[in-house]
């Protein structure tokens, strides 16, 4: 089984603001194009032809400094739809407050969600902030893995300082049964976030939105080694296909067990598949 932890819905609303020129910077590098690839049967269609069996599927609430959302609800829609291919994660806004927290326990227990997502540089705060502190609490408490963005973006405008790997240290260390992925290794501070990853038993790092022929060769010596047990296979799509990087990834001289664990069992034991 191969499970991919990192992939994304568009919405209409979305796509709608990009229309608008309401997403800076989208424009310019070319995500209009992505956006027609986006929606659940498009997943499921790249998923097919990659012989992917699961893949998560992410939410977006940046609402209150961004105007982005990629409902909670929408993202259970997809997830029941194509019931057994397809993990929903959900995302709250913590400018948002109490309702944020609430929202956490609803996309839980109603929505069936697995997990949450942030961009930080769409809240425009760092993920140490302690707006973030009850959102943890909750998310913790109910079990639910938490991904971030890290590393350069493409959103211009935001600030890449919200992006920096190393608040998530703080983090794991608060909330030491929380379990965290950094999403894209953090680069160009993949270093960086690799110590944070080997430190702390509760992180995780994924590869999406890579083509495994550009992995810095650091990244690839530590998911080959000491954190064979704390990589995952992740796509960004519709921002790559599956197939390109499984295709690439069989190129990588990979010991066999290092990926087994990348592309299906360390994925299993975070979200208890």
């Amino acid at each position: 089984m191969i499970i991919d932890t990192h992939a994304q819905l568009f919405t209409r609303e979305l796509i709608d603001l990009f229309n608008r020129g309401e997403i800076p910077g989208m424009d310019a590098l070319g995500y209009g194009f992505f956006f027609a690839k986006g929606a659940p049967e498009d997943t499921i269609s790249d998923m097919d032809a990659a012989q992917v069996e699961k893949s998560v599927v992410v939410a977006i609430d940046a609402e209150t400094v961004s105007g982005y959302r990629i409902p909670n609800d929408l993202v259970a829609q997809a997830v029941e739809k194509y019931p057994g291919r397809l993990i929903g994660l959900g995302s709250v806004d913590p400018h948002k407050g109490i309702l944020a927290v609430r929202e956490v326990e609803r996309l839980a227990r109603e929505l069936k969600l697995q997990g949450l997502k942030f961009i930080p540089h769409l809240l425009e705060l760092n993920p140490d902030d302690r707006l973030f502190y009850p959102i943890y609490e909750a998310a913790q408490e109910l079990g639910l893995p938490v991904l971030f963005h890290t590393g350069t973006h493409y959103h211009l405008g935001k600030k890449l300082k919200y992006c920096l790997p190393l608040p998530l240290d703080e983090i794991a260390v608060d909330f030491p049964n929380l379990k965290i992925i950094l999403a894209h290794f953090g680069f160009p501070w993949f270093a960086e976030a690799l110590a944070i990853c080997q430190r702390n038993q509760n992180v995780y790092f994924n590869i999406a939105g890579w083509a495994p022929r550009y992995i810095p060769e650091m990244v690839i010596q530590y998911l080959n080694g000491p954190l064979s047990r704390k990589a995952l296979f992740g796509s960004d799509h519709p921002l790559l296909s599956r197939k390109r990087i499984l295709d690439e990834l069989k190129e990588i001289p990979l010991k066999e067990e290092s990926r087994s664990r990348l592309l299906e069992e360390n994925a299993r034991g975070l979200f208890n598949l």
